[in-house]
């Protein structure tokens, strides 16, 4: 079972940081998944366009869009998790992190995924 604790969880929540303060400042990442989901964000915010055609890139809550890019990326380029695990992790990292409609917002468009 899943704990705060769990070394994969603590990664999801470090790369979810570095892509929400990436959404104001161009910064050097360290983490190289950070820098492949950046390397890959015209791909990525495609996806997310297509997934949630109600909401434009611009217009979503950054702290969701850094939850939305890391799920997209680890299900469509990624591909080392099952999907339901990503979907899974991206729903608690926008409950500990977003709004109060931000878990079933993610938990849809990655649903659709």
């Amino acid at each position: 079972m899943k704990t705060p604790k769990d070394p994969r969880h603590i990664a999801r929540q470090e790369i979810v940081k570095e892509l929400f303060a990436e959404s104001f400042t161009k910064q050097p990442s360290h983490a190289k998944v950070v820098k492949l989901i950046i390397s890959n964000l015209e791909k990525i915010d495609n996806i997310i366009s297509t997934i949630a055609p109600e909401f434009p890139i611009d217009k979503i809550n950054k702290v969701d869009l850094a939850i939305l890019r890391l799920g997209v990326y680890e299900i469509t380029i990624d591909k080392t998790q099952p999907k339901k695990v990503i979907i899974d992790e991206a729903v608690e990292l926008a409950k500990e992190f977003g709004g109060d409609t931000s878990a079933s917002f993610i938990n849809g468009a990655l649903g659709k995924l």
